[in-house]
């Protein structure tokens, strides 16, 4: 999301403190997120009787891969985490989507106003923060039940919790890279999604810039699935069809930045050298990836392994840790000098006060549109 709205209630029982977390905007958000997360959680248990069928009747990609994995009532937890690791792919399509409308070219649907769709994308935001974590508690429950198989209790949780929940922590085959991606999405979701709520302190443009950086969140999540979802190990029609359900997303980003909402956002060729450097380059970032979901989409050379040859001439996992680690320090330099550039009292990012034409509880104040 990248447009602002916030709640303000009315003076009389608004004793709101200028700088702290707006816990009341986030009990509101919660609220409003049951129906969306009783309908994930609906959908997750769906994906679950459809893995633990095929499982049963020994349909299921993820037995060739793994043979032990054939006991569907013993091994529930691992089936249940990979159910939930669906669904949060799932709600992470859709709250990006809600995102890219919200931010880029207004849909003219009477029926779907900007306010509502911003509602959407915060609630289905936070429904995916918490898919992602059931997600990897259920690892975490699976990988405590194979350990306190060899091991006592103490040594199986501290294996299970550096496994899981550790970024690099997870030492063998795919996973070397794939939990470690998917860790990643997970802990950068966090502070990039509630940086809504510390918008009171850090003003609205830096939570604006921060938020942006979500997509990298969702990008993590696919790479995670691509290399570790077992049911799209394999070269196949249901692989490309995951890789041909990111060109919607790539469209609308590039949308987005093509005509974004806010005219500051604009590409004007005869601004400051850098801005128009950095704009220019997202667009062509996006188009190029645009083009390579379609190569890949038209050949078919997804980087899915033969299930005839698991251990030949199947593609090595790529890339190498220290490249993720590297990246990862780059993003994080990057978003280091975006709040030394828009802290408040720069002048960049100062707080911005609410339209007073909007007051009222729940009413939006959209801050983002100002010049």
């Amino acid at each position: 999301m990248t447009e602002v709205s916030e709640t303000v209630s009315p003076p009389a029982r608004e004793p709101r403190v200028r700088g702290s977390f707006d816990w009341h905007g986030l009990r509101a958000d919660l609220r409003g997120a049951i129906p969306d997360a009783s309908l994930a959680l609906i959908a997750t248990g769906l994906i679950y009787w459809l893995l633990y069928a095929r499982v049963a009747n020994g349909t299921s990609p993820s037995i060739v891969i793994m043979p032990h994995l054939n006991d569907p009532n013993e091994l529930w937890m691992y089936w249940m985490c990979q159910a939930f690791g669906w669904s949060a792919l799932l709600w992470a399509y859709i709250t990006v989507i809600f995102g890219l409308l919200r931010s880029g070219p207004r849909p003219r649907w009477r029926w779907l106003p900007p306010a509502r769709i911003e509602k959407w994308h915060r609630t289905t935001s936070l429904t995916t923060i918490g898919l992602m974590f059931l997600h990897a508690a259920f690892f975490f429950g699976d990988q405590m039940r194979d350990n306190l198989t060899r091991w006592g209790t103490g040594r199986s949780l501290w294996t299970a919790f550096v496994d899981v929940f550790v970024p690099g922590g997870y030492a063998t085959g795919t996973g070397r890279v794939a939990i470690l991606l998917g860790l990643l999405a997970l802990y950068l979701a966090i502070p990039l999604s509630l940086a809504f709520y510390l918008r009171h302190r850090t003003g609205s443009r830096m939570w604006v810039a921060l938020h942006r950086f979500v997509i990298v969140v969702y990008v993590l999540s696919v790479w995670h699935t691509l290399l570790y979802g077992t049911n799209v190990w394999f070269d196949g029609t249901f692989r490309t069809l995951v890789w041909a359900l990111q060109m919607p997303i790539a469209g609308l980003l590039l949308v987005r930045l093509l005509a974004p909402a806010r005219p500051r956002e604009r590409l004007r060729l005869r601004g400051h050298p850098l801005p128009v450097t950095v704009r220019l380059a997202g667009r062509l970032a996006v188009v190029a990836t645009l083009l390579g979901l379609l190569a890949v989409i038209v050949t078919g050379t997804d980087g899915g392994r033969d299930p005839e040859d698991l251990g030949g001439s199947s593609p090595a996992v790529w890339p190498e840790r220290w490249i993720i680690w590297a990246g990862l320090l780059a993003l994080t330099l990057v978003l280091v000098a975006v709040v030394l550039r828009l802290r408040p009292g720069t002048g960049a990012g100062t707080p911005e006060t609410p339209s007073p034409s909007r007051r009222g509880r729940g009413a939006p104040a959209d801050l983002s549109e100002r010049p």
